[in-house]
């Protein structure tokens, strides 16, 4: 049998979920969350040097006019993610903490900083998620019917109570699988 959903989340993450205080705070959308971004980019890039590979702002706070909750989602490329000592030393000295540690699923880490509002996806080189991620962005920036799809679906979920937001973001498999499908018939 296999691993019920809070099981896994449990497993995967570093230091144990934190329950959720209160619903899923949704905000408006913030003209400084590029700005923030940038910020952040610029450390991963001193950070790591050639190691980031690649450096993209995903996520609802990466697609203007989008309600989101206020965290920077970034994801940052490396060669092989699954080589921790080859850049999560250097991304702890930049205050960086792992908090997720997925290697069945792409070799997927998630680090967050104490002092900020983001999360550091983490990926290898040639990684499928990276593109299913970016794509996903750019449907959103650029096709206003399924964006104001997502948020809808977005404010109804973050109505409810949730244990983890873990489970609000597995609630919005349904609408992104939908969102991606269209989005690789017809790019934006």
């Amino acid at each position: 049998m296999g691993l019920t959903s809070e099981e896994r989340l449990r497993a995967i993450t570093v230091g144990g979920p934190a329950p959720l205080k209160g619903r899923v705070q949704l905000v408006e959308y913030d003209l400084h969350w590029p700005q923030l971004f940038a910020r952040e980019a610029g450390w991963l890039r001193a950070a790591l040097g050639r190691r980031a590979v690649r450096v993209e702002h995903a996520g609802s706070t990466s697609v203007p006019g989008l309600a989101a909750k206020p965290i920077i989602d970034i994801v940052l490329v490396v060669a092989d993610s699954a080589d921790e000592p080859a850049y999560l030393p250097a991304l702890e000295t930049a205050g960086y903490l792992l908090r997720i540690r997925e290697p069945d699923w792409e070799q997927h880490r998630m680090l967050v900083r104490a002092d900020t509002d983001v999360h550091v996806h983490v990926f290898s080189v040639g990684s499928p998620e990276v593109d299913r991620m970016l794509a996903f962005r750019d449907r959103l920036r650029g096709d206003d019917t399924d964006r104001q799809l997502y948020e809808r679906t977005k404010r109804e979920l973050a109505a409810r109570e949730w244990t983890y937001v873990q489970h609000y973001a597995d609630g919005k498999t349904a609408v992104v699988e939908d969102i991606l499908t269209r989005a690789r018939r017809s790019p934006t």
